[in-house]
């Protein structure tokens, strides 16, 4: 298993959860957990995925998920689980 988080911000609407999702299904991404929320009127979610499985370059996936936000008027980021633990040590 290669995991990757993924985190999605900004103003909520209607279907950002579904075109995340529909992406990451068509790239065999699996997604292991999923947390989500919404703060007056803000959207953030965060998942945990399982990578393994995608043909595509990593760096290519997270053009695309990042390309997928700008669409949709989010801030998708996605990262190595490796780095984002790295990141946020305290």
């Amino acid at each position: 298993m290669k995991k990757a988080i993924i985190t999605v911000v900004g103003k909520d609407t209607v279907g950002i959860i579904a075109r995340v999702c529909t992406y990451l299904a068509e790239e065999s991404i699996n997604i292991l957990d999923i947390s989500q929320t919404i703060v007056q009127g803000y959207f953030n979610m965060m998942m945990i995925v399982d990578i393994a499985a995608i043909e595509k370059p990593f760096g290519q996936v997270v053009k695309e998920l990042e390309e997928l936000g700008q669409d949709i008027g989010v801030s998708i980021k996605c990262q190595m689980e490796e780095i984002f633990d790295s990141m946020h040590r305290i």
